[in-house]
């Protein structure tokens, strides 16, 4: 349970936060820009959901997709400890399975790419695009954390945190076409295959 009192606490005030441990680092600590990153692509998210018009079962993915976020956030805030004193909230296999899954299913119903498609089409399925951009730069963001702290041992990065970010971004365009219906999709024109100006 979370009770959140009071919002400003000016304890962040010197350029320090606390991770979920409790352990003190800068706010420009690189797990805090990832799960920061994560925070913005969930805001995002709910901006697409705000807008209207996506389709019911995406709507129903993106509400436990939603919560699930803030459980990437707290997994990235989280340093590996291999004693804790209490389990800490890890993302496991399970989630990266679920996302595959509706992956596939919404597949289904949509037609082969030819080509890379232009971001666009209504808000939502539009927003969606900006939302999967952004979750591609939380997972590079975790994955600059993995470089700094590994993926094994004290103090590291959980490598399921940042499967699950590859795996959303994937969804998310999968949804934003989902989203838009592909008869209105743009397609890419290459350079060479575009008139000259």
């Amino acid at each position: 349970m979370v009770t959140l009192s009071k919002i400003y606490t000016r304890t962040g005030d010197a350029g320090q936060t606390r991770l979920s441990d409790n352990s003190e680092v800068p706010k420009t600590d690189l797990r805090v820009e990832a799960y920061g990153h994560v925070d913005e692509t969930n805001s995002t998210i709910g901006l697409a959901v705000a807008h209207g018009g996506l389709p019911d079962r995406v709507v129903e993915m993106l509400a436990l997709i939603r919560n699930e976020l803030f459980d990437v956030g707290a997994d990235l805030s989280t340093p590996y400890d291999p004693s804790p004193q209490w389990a800490p909230l890890r993302i496991e296999q399970p989630s990266i399975d679920r996302l595959e899954a509706y992956c596939d299913e919404l597949q289904e119903d949509l037609t082969v790419l030819r080509s890379f498609i232009l971001p666009g089409g209504n808000v939502g399925g539009a927003q969606l695009h900006v939302a999967r951009t952004i979750a591609r730069r939380a997972e590079r963001a975790a994955w600059r954390c993995a470089e700094v702290f590994g993926l094994d041992g004290e103090g590291s990065v959980n490598p399921l945190a940042i499967t699950y970010l590859n795996r959303l971004s994937d969804l998310l365009f999968i949804m934003a076409r989902a989203a838009n219906g592909t008869e209105h999709e743009v397609l890419w024109v290459p350079g060479t295959d575009r008139e000259k100006p």
